[in-house]
C-alpha cells in the first residue's frame, strides 16, 4: 500500500469508504478489507455504522495503531458542546481511544454554529489527545481557506466528491500548494466509470477494469488520497490492485471528463432502490 504524507502524517493513498454498509454486513466487509491489506478506514456519525465499523476492527488481527481512522462530524454536532460529546461517542462506538482524523462533515449552518466554534472545539480535542488530526469534507476552496485561517491545528484534507466526470482541479491546485490533501469518495461515480469507452480501453492495455483505471488516475494525482466502498472481497481485493501499474501523460489527460449531468444521473440512480 502507497501512503501520502502532509502535514505531519502518513496517510494510506487508498482506504475503504463504509457509507451505506450496515450492520453484519458492515462488520464483515471491514475486517476482510483490513485482512487484505487496507489500512485506511472511512466512516461517519451520520452513516449510523460506526458501532459495525469498530466491530470490524476488532475482529481483525490487526493492530490499532497500524490504522488510519477516519469518522466524521454530523451536522447536528457543530457546537463546543456537541462536538465533544459526540466526538467520545464516536470512539466508545468504534472501540478506540483516538481518531486518526476527524472531519467536518458538511459546511456549518449558522444558525446552529459557527465555523470558529465548531474549529476551536476540534482543536481542543487534538490538545486532549482524543485526536490526532482534523479536516473538512465538501468545503469549496474559499470556505477551505477560511478553515485554514481559523484553526491552530493544521487542515490535513478536505474531502469531497472526485472522480472522471466531476472536476475538481481548482481545489486540487489549492490542496497542493497549502499541503493539504483531497480525499476523493465517490470515486467511480456511483458505478458511472464502469463501463466508460475511454476507461475500458485505456484497462485493456494494462490489463485493468475500469474501475482500476479510474482509481488509478486519482491516486497518481499529487496530493490525492480516494476511499472507494465495496462490500464483496472480489471488489476490495480488485480495488486494492491499482499499485502495480501507471498512466501515461496521454492517458491521465484523456481520462478527465468532466460531465455534470452524467454524474447527476448516476447520482440519482444510485439512490433508486431498484
Amino acid at each position: 500500500m502507497e501512503t501520502i504524507h502532509a502535514q505531519g502524517a502518513e496517510i494510506p493513498a487508498l482506504g475503504l469508504g463504509t457509507w451505506q454498509l450496515t450492520g453484519q454486513a458492515c462488520r464483515e466487509t471491514v475486517s476482510t478489507a483490513l485482512e487484505l491489506g487496507y489500512r485506511h478506514v472511512d466512516t461517519a456519525q451520520a452513516y449510523g455504522n460506526e458501532r459495525q465499523v469498530g466491530a470490524g476492527i476488532e475482529d481483525a488481527d490487526v493492530d490499532r495503531d497500524d490504522i488510519f481512522l477516519v469518522t466524521k462530524l454530523d451536522v447536528r454536532n457543530r457546537t463546543a458542546e456537541r462536538v465533544r460529546r459526540s466526538a467520545r461517542e464516536s470512539l466508545e462506538k468504534l472501540g478506540t481511544d483516538y481518531l486518526d482524523l476527524l472531519l467536518i462533515h458538511q459546511p456549518n449552518i449558522p444558525f446552529l454554529a459557527s465555523l470558529d466554534e465548531t474549529l476551536d472545539a476540534m482543536n481542543d480535542l487534538v490538545d486532549e489527545g482524543v485526536v490526532r488530526h482534523i479536516g473538512v469534507s465538501n468545503f469549496p476552496t474559499g470556505m477551505l481557506g477560511r478553515a485554514r485561517e481559523t484553526s491552530v491545528a493544521p487542515i490535513l484534507t478536505d474531502q469531497v466528491q472526485y472522480h472522471p466526470y466531476w472536476d475538481q482541479r481548482k481545489l486540487l491546485t489549492y490542496c497542493q500548494i497549502h499541503d493539504v490533501l483531497l480525499t476523493a469518495y465517490s470515486p467511480l461515480a456511483r458505478g458511472g466509470v464502469l463501463d466508460d469507452p475511454v476507461l475500458v480501453t485505456v484497462g485493456n492495455r494494462y490489463g485493468k477494469s475500469p474501475a482500476q483505471v479510474a482509481l488509478r488516475w486519482l491516486v497518481q494525482q499529487e496530493g490525492v488520497v480516494t476511499v472507494p466502498k465495496a462490500s464483496s472481497r472480489a471488489h476490495l481485493e480488485e480495488n486494492l490492485a491499482v499499485f502495480d501499474f501507471e498512466l501515461t501523460d496521454e492517458e491521465m489527460a484523456r481520462i478527465r471528463n468532466p460531465d455534470r449531468v452524467k454524474t447527476g444521473l448516476h447520482f440519482l440512480r444510485s439512490q433508486l432502490p431498484f
